[in-house]
């Protein structure tokens, strides 16, 4: 069985990359290409001798792809000695290859095997030949023409060319031949690539995939060939039949019709139906698309309709320009104020920590000087205990800190001496004076930090960090369009989007000074009242988001400020912080109640932080010492003005504790100033004391500072339980004052008593000390 061929079958091609070609420059330029595949008349099966051919070329070789790689190989002998014998056996192929083809043009396909047997034989001849003869370039001149000749007369080219030997000096001029190429000492080699345009380098790089394409085509026919020629021969097919090999411009293999065939028999019925039912499909199949394209039709009329009432009517392009202008709008400012919203954080930091330091160091200054006083009478008692002599030692630290002390109070008592003050008592001052540096260190940090609180928004427009510009803005929008005003929720964006421009205005503001500017004179204050007051359609809104604006803003801006300097910077016992900070904090419930019958719970938080911050206080600041009466007799004794400045200073406390009536909750000041601070410290204190008008004064001044309403209901004419034992302490200090000189005194006291509403406890003492003339006062209560 014969061999089966490669898939580069009977192709030639004159451009070629193997290394033969570089090594000889004519064989691609000079010489003419032979043709790619031959022709129909020039083609048939691939005899034996053919396939015997091809398959004892070697391994290392193509077979015949140009001419020009052949010789350039052969002009190599005096390098390439041993390559000598297959080289012959290239050219022996090449010849027989080309004479093969015009034999098969000649004769036709009965001649095939005869003519290829002695092909065969006479290469084997010339294979055992010993003697290997190297033509000149005359011989190989000739050699061409005659292959031209041949293909021009439709001749074919023998195989049996004798190689005559002829000198070199011989060669013919290559001008007799226009077609023939020079030789490789005649032709100009180039050392450089001849530069190309882009249209030669797109020119060729299209006919290289053109030609790759071709060729794997004509392979897969080849092969497609090849194995036909076998599967007929192994089944024995007649010799007669031929096949159609022809390589068209189609690249197309035609079949012959096989009369040998039978088919079944026509009816006529069937083939009807068929026809009819095809037809039926057709015409459902056209009914359809026909619905589409009517479908189709009618939405673009409808398109081209909305487009044109679109373009004529002028208040809907209004309306989706001015949508289009508040998102723009709304974007901007949201990525304006995301922006600046971290320099705002630091500056409020700056500004708490630079607060929250004075407020640490007044109160550490207080209680360290406390200590260090209260230390150094302790010290003077145990030397008046023990009667020694001699000067008491102090240290240096305890003794700069009551010189500092003592130099305030002079300043204080010369201020209210200019003041005119002359009713003041020593320890109801806040005592929160600081030196000329200090306040001079904290002005200047406080100047900084305002100076860069000035330049949050100088590069911002003002229709970005104006309140009342960007308030007009969605006052258009709600008075334009109020149903998507409404349906947007924008009453409960805008306390969202005013926080940091309000955050901003209270960087300086600070609600523990008596001179602070009030929330209702803040400019933001006044723009969102107005934006408020400015709703028509809430009238006609049982529940507006735009009513509970202002309330909003102070829920999540100013109440969490204001907890903050509760909690951090707030001083319970200094009188004017307490106050300020009760004058914010009223306008702040009383604007919720006008929305809001509910606490919510940042005003929870607050009061909570109040609550807990005077407790503190009352825990740590107030400390009333017991001295014995002989240390205590003398009223300019140090131990007599310390104790009196601590009784005082606690009762200030507790006056400014009860200065939150009607903020926080009755039970929560009585629980703070009556059971914490009065029945722990302030009696105690009292009951310790000499009796005396100093005592009644003191008792005097306690119930000024109860609030009346913890009164009015008193039906069973006995006081509150939590004043049970200052009652207690009224009526011992009735009974120790009862001779005539200190008559008025137990008038007063019995006045007490009725203003307490403690009046059974009255009119017992007036029974017991004969005062008929206030019976009737008591009566009338």
């Amino acid at each position: 069985m014969a061999h089966r061929p490669k898939r580069t079958f009977r192709q030639r091609q004159a451009q070629s990359s193997d290394s033969d070609d570089a090594e000889d420059p004519s064989a691609e330029s000079g010489a003419p290409r032979e043709r790619t595949a031959p022709g129909p008349q020039e083609e048939g099966p691939p005899s034996g001798g053919a396939r015997a051919e091809v398959a004892e070329l070697p391994r290392g070789t193509r077979g015949p792809r140009g001419r020009g790689r052949v010789w350039a190989s052969s002009r190599r002998a005096p390098e390439v000695a041993p390559r000598a014998d297959s080289g012959a056996e290239s050219r022996t192929a090449d010849l027989s290859t080309d004479e093969e083809d015009g034999a098969h043009h000649s004769s036709g396909s009965n001649d095939d095997q005869s003519s290829s047997s002695d092909n065969v034989s006479s290469l084997e001849e010339k294979e055992s030949s010993s003697i290997v003869r190297i033509p000149d370039a005359a011989f190989i001149q000739a050699a061409r023409r005659k292959r031209e000749l041949a293909r021009a007369q439709d001749d074919y080219i023998s195989l049996d060319v004798k190689h005559n030997s002829t000198t070199p000096d011989t060669k013919r001029n290559n001008d007799e031949d226009p077609e023939s190429e020079p030789d490789d000492h005649e032709k100009r080699i180039p050392f450089t690539p001849k530069p190309q345009t882009l249209r030669q380098r797109m020119t060729e790089e299209t006919t290289s995939r053109n030609e790759e394409t071709s060729e794997d085509s004509q392979e897969d026919e080849n092969q497609d060939i090849w194995e036909q020629q076998q599967m007929r021969k192994a089944v024995k097919i007649t010799e007669g039949r031929d096949i159609d090999l022809s390589h068209s411009s189609k690249s197309q293999t035609v079949k012959k019709f096989d009369a040998s065939i039978s088919f079944p028999p026509v009816n006529l019925e069937v083939i009807k139906k068929q026809l009819n039912n095809r037809l039926t499909l057709l015409q459902d199949t056209h009914r359809s698309h026909q619905r589409e394209y009517e479908k189709y039709m009618q939405d673009v009329k409808s398109s081209k309709s909305t487009i044109e009432n679109l373009e004529n009517s002028s208040s809907q392009a209004a309306n989706y320009k001015f949508y289009k202008s508040m998102k723009i709008y709304v974007e901007n400012i949201i990525d304006c104020l995301n922006e600046k919203m971290i320099n705002i954080q630091e500056i409020e930091s700056s500004m708490h920590v630079l607060l929250l330091k004075q407020a640490m160091t007044l109160m550490k200054r207080r209680q360290d000087e406390l200590k260090h006083e209260s230390a150094y009478l302790q010290q003077l008692s145990r030397k008046a205990e023990t009667s020694t002599n001699g000067s008491l030692a102090i240290d240096e630290k305890t003794q700069c800190i009551l010189e500092d002390i003592e130099s305030r109070r002079i300043q204080r008592r010369q201020a209210r001496a200019l003041s005119g003050n002359c009713n003041h008592q020593e320890g109801t001052s806040s005592d929160d004076e600081l030196s000329s540096a200090e306040m001079t260190n904290f002005q200047k940090s406080q100047g900084d930090i305002l100076q860069d609180h000035k330049k949050v928004f100088e590069d911002v427009h003002d229709d970005f960090c104006n309140i009342q510009n960007i308030l007009l803005k969605f006052q258009q929008w709600r008075e334009k369009f109020p149903d998507s005003y409404y349906d947007a929720f924008i009453g409960l964006c805008i306390p969202k989007l005013l926080n940091p421009l309000i955050r901003v205005q209270l960087l300086d503001w600070n609600p523990l000074k008596l001179d602070s500017i009030g929330l209702k004179q803040m400019p933001w204050f006044t723009c969102i009242e107005e934006f408020m007051d400015n709703n028509v359609e809430d009238a006609k809104r049982d529940t507006s988001s735009d009513k509970k604006i202002l309330s909003s803003v102070i829920n999540k801006t100013v109440i969490p400020r204001l907890t903050d300097f509760v909690e951090c910077i707030w001083d319970p016992l200094s009188t004017s912080q307490t106050t300020s900070l009760i004058n914010h904090c009223r306008v702040i419930l009383e604007e919720h109640s006008t929305y809001e019958n509910e606490v919510n719970k940042s005003q929870q938080d607050l009061l909570k932080s109040i609550a807990s911050r005077m407790k503190k206080a009352i825990e740590d600041d107030v400390f009333i010492p017991l001295y014995p009466k002989s240390a205590v007799e003398n009223e300019t004794s140090p131990h007599s003005k310390f104790q009196e400045r601590q009784f005082w200073s606690a009762l200030k406390l507790f006056r400014n504790i009860l200065l939150w009536n009607g903020v926080l909750s009755d039970n929560t000041l009585q629980e703070l100033g009556l059971g914490k601070l009065l029945n722990r410290y302030l009696i105690i204190a009292l009951l310790n004391a000499i009796p005396g008008p100093d005592v009644v004064k003191k008792c005097n001044q306690i119930v000024v500072c109860l609030p009346e309403k913890w009164f009015e209901n008193c039906a069973t004419r006995t006081s509150i339980p939590q004043l049970e034992n200052f009652i207690q302490l009224l009526l011992q200090s009735a009974h120790k004052l009862s001779g005539d000189e200190f008559r008025n005194e137990v008038k007063e006291i019995i006045l007490i008593l009725v203003k307490i509403k403690a009046l059974h406890q009255a009119e017992s003492l007036t029974e017991e000390y004969h005062l008929d003339h206030l019976k009737s006062l008591i009566k009338e209560v």
